[in-house]
């Protein structure tokens, strides 16, 4: 799938650095799981509008890097296993993932998915048009979706780890956005199980705030009686690039071929 011209990550270079490099060098370049990786399951494509479909844009590279590492540690194959995924960092992924493919998820550059530290997450669309109306930028929008949303907005800080101090010395400000943050997380995890028929083996969760205990432990109270929840604290990226091209080079996966078109590009009974 093309790179949105909503993102802004520097992975969206990823694809043409590569292909320099491959050139260079007279080698094969693999480009591993990147933000807009697509493989949704139909249902979680459709909106109730005529010609606009979900598409995501997430952590898919430590998301599918977790998932694997956790069915390796219970002697299965990430293609046998249903897992609920999330990154939960800076900004924020809950993803199902249905036997070795990422079936739903959120757009977290579009302004979906739970509010992060630099990001508003899924916001009701007619207070957003409010909120044009009364004279704020659809810019003012778009940067709220990706860095200057969340906790930025709300209590003038990306810090997770202070937010998260403030909140247990009593700010309530910090508490309460602390809160929604872990409560919107939980609904997602709830909605991502969902997705799975209820069929879940674990909870995975990844990303530098789950070194937060606390985090972890909230986590578990609410969505423990869905699956048993697993705590990958950190980041896995490096490693799993080059994890994605061994894969690759000895032969257990087939490699697919970046086009630049769309792999989903409508229902052609609602088009025309």
């Amino acid at each position: 799938m093309p790179t949105s011209s909503r993102s802004s990550s520097p992975s969206a270079l990823s694809r043409r650095i590569a292909r320099a490099f491959a050139r260079r060098v007279g080698r094969p370049a693999f480009v591993v799981n990147p933000p807009d990786t697509d493989e949704l399951c139909d249902e979680a494509r459709m909106t109730g509008v005529r010609g606009v479909y979900r598409h995501v844009h997430l952590h898919a590279l430590n998301l599918k890097e977790t998932a694997i590492r956790h069915a390796a540690s219970a002697g299965r194959a990430y293609e046998e296993c249903r897992f609920v995924v999330c990154h939960i960092g800076g900004g924020i992924s809950v993803s199902a993932h249905d036997r070795g493919r990422m079936v739903d998820g959120a757009d977290i550059v579009g302004g979906e998915g739970p509010m992060a530290p630099t990001r508003c997450g899924a916001l009701p669309v007619a207070e957003v048009l409010d909120y044009l109306d009364a004279g704020h930028a659809t810019a003012d929008v778009r940067r709220m979706c990706m860095k200057t949303g969340g906790f930025v907005d709300l209590l003038g800080t990306s810090d997770a780890l202070e937010v998260s101090r403030r909140a247990e010395a009593g700010d309530e400000a910090c508490r309460r956005a602390w809160d929604a943050m872990v409560y919107q997380i939980c609904k997602e995890i709830g909605a991502m199980a969902a997705a799975l028929g209820g069929n879940v083996d674990g909870i995975l969760l990844g990303g530098g705030m789950v070194h937060n205990k606390g985090l972890v432990r909230a986590i578990e109270e609410r969505c423990g009686w869905i699956a048993p929840v697993f705590a990958y604290p950190g980041e896995f990226e490096l490693e799993a690039m080059a994890a994605g091209a061994r894969r690759v080079l000895d032969g257990d996966e087939e490699p697919l071929r970046y086009t630049g078109k769309s792999v989903f590009d409508g229902f052609a009974c609602f088009e025309g």
